[in-house]
């Protein structure tokens, strides 16, 4: 069962049909689908160095733009202890460059939160707290987050956390999924946003 049906329970049932399909699809294999960011911003302009660095750990990226075509891939994985985990991949195609934005999830049903390491290799964990919204729609929120370094993990203050918000639904109309995602910090405001639409790949 994928990680995502059983951090939600129940309420897995509540998503739009198509979301389930979506993440149920991990039960069989990788899921890839491609699409259009309608618009990506970043923070302000001193920031541009930490984002630079970023792309060596397909983190972040100092690049802005509309109507950016990407791809998405969820890869279904075993860990070293025999943990399910997904791997997320986000390919951003910028004129002339590939910028990524990559994760590892696995869940922690103790805690009923996704575990979320960021990079590669990691530089930043963070548990997701996952809802479903009204219109069947599934919101993720970050919540305490870690810096990784090497082996260690350090608890980060409110004051230097990113914290992730995301909300992907399915429009019936376009026959599309769309996707936001914002990250901000509490003190420099929005560090990251994105949206856009996708269609799963045949």
């Amino acid at each position: 069962m994928p990680i995502y049906s059983q951090v939600l329970g129940d309420r897995f049932n509540r998503l739009h049909p198509m979301l389930k399909r979506r993440y149920k699809q991990l039960e069989k294999g990788p899921y890839r689908g491609s699409g259009v960011m309608k618009k990506i911003t970043r923070g302000p302009k001193w920031m541009y160095p930490l984002m630079f660095l970023g792309t060596r750990r397909k983190l972040l990226f100092p690049e802005s733009g509309v109507f950016i075509p990407f791809t998405i891939q969820h890869q279904p994985l075993t860990g070293d202890n025999g943990e399910e985990q997904v791997h997320w991949e986000r390919v951003f195609y910028f004129s002339g460059k590939k910028r990524y934005f990559n994760a590892l999830m696995s869940l922690d049903s103790e805690r009923g939160i996704i575990k979320d390491y960021l990079g590669e290799p990691s530089v930043l964990y963070s548990d997701l707290a996952l809802t479903v919204l009204e219109n069947g729609g599934l919101h993720i929120q970050s919540k305490r987050q870690r810096a990784v370094i090497g082996d260690k993990e350090i608890p980060l203050p409110r004051f230097l956390q990113g914290v992730a918000t995301v909300v992907e639904a399915f429009n019936e109309e376009r026959n599309v999924f769309e996707i936001q995602v914002r990250v901000q910090n509490p003190i420099i405001g929005t560090i990251f946003s994105y949206e856009g639409e996708f269609t799963q790949d045949a």
